[in-house]
């Protein structure tokens, strides 16, 4: 999809009081014909999946002091000097970030807001909290990848391989930040290393699975071009814009029934082009879709 010449322009916050812009959020909720709901770091950071202060020094305080570094992020590029290390700490990092549940129950509140509406889910987030959160997986579709899988680090093949069962298993057995040696994931096609399905390069494998989700939503939007269609834009910030924003403003200002709407903490903001359809809410995400 080509973007809109408008995306390299200025951008604006939109104006308005807080609660008039809820409410208004939430009259175009009730009133749309269908939603599309674009997800970044930012709503599952308000559901409590954060990656530093309290919650990492809560499970990795032991790789803090031992490597210096005072986020999960950062841990996840650490040059470990073995892979038993390295899965060590990924091993703790996809537990806690994929396999417990969130704090705060933001996505089980978003989830109550659409689920009677007909809706599509595009997401960067490798969370899964979509759907723990009782949305319909073929209603998603996760475009970076999933912690809870693992590819061929070459990759010799197409294939994902769900994690959960080694993953708890390295947990149990790591002691002083390595695991055992024989739990060290081998492709069982060709015996080089498994790692993450995480988009980081071009070796991200897009299984039938990313697939056929892509198709899902390409056909889903394909069938509502026209119509009253909320595009919902929640904690999505500029390091991937091409994949939700510039898509979602794209596809508003091509139907001028569309509404754009944006919550984000410091970044709610859209193109003058499309700020008489827009709605951007600068607050927490959790916090206003608790008032809508």
């Amino acid at each position: 999809m080509k973007h809109a010449q408008f995306i390299h322009t200025g951008r604006i916050s939109s104006g308005g009081n807080y609660a008039e812009q809820i409410k208004n959020l939430k009259n175009k909720i009730e009133t749309s014909d269908a939603i599309v709901i674009g997800a970044g770091a930012g709503l599952s950071t308000s559901a409590g999946f954060t990656y530093s202060g309290e919650r990492f020094r809560q499970y990795f305080s032991d790789f803090e002091e031992k490597y210096g570094f005072h986020n999960m992020y950062a841990g996840g590029f650490y040059p470990y000097s073995t892979p038993e290390e390295y899965w060590a700490f990924w091993s703790r990092n996809i537990t806690v970030n994929r396999y417990m549940d969130a704090p705060k129950p933001v996505y089980q509140k978003l989830f109550e807001i659409v689920k009677d509406k007909d809706y599509f889910v595009l997401t960067t987030n490798v969370d899964h909290c979509f759907q723990k959160a009782g949305f319909d997986k073929q209603r998603l579709f996760y475009t970076q990848g999933d912690y809870g899988l693992f590819q061929c680090s070459e990759p010799c093949c197409n294939e994902t391989f769900d994690n959960e069962k080694i993953v708890r298993q390295m947990m149990e057995e790591q002691k002083d930040m390595r695991i055992p040696s024989v739990l060290l994931p081998k492709c069982p096609h060709c015996g080089k290393p498994l790692t993450m399905n995480l988009r980081a390069d071009d070796t991200f494998v897009e299984d039938e699975g990313w697939h056929l989700a892509a198709e899902r939503y390409q056909n889903y939007l394909r069938t509502r071009k026209s119509g009253k269609v909320l595009f919902l834009e929640l904690g999505v910030g500029y390091n991937t814009p091409g994949i939700i924003k510039y898509p979602f403003w794209q596809m508003t200002a091509e139907n001028r029934q569309a509404v754009y709407a944006c919550i984000n903490y410091g970044e709610a903001v859209c193109p003058e082009e499309i700020e008489s359809q827009s709605i951007c809410i600068d607050g927490d995400i959790g916090d206003v879709l608790s008032k809508c």
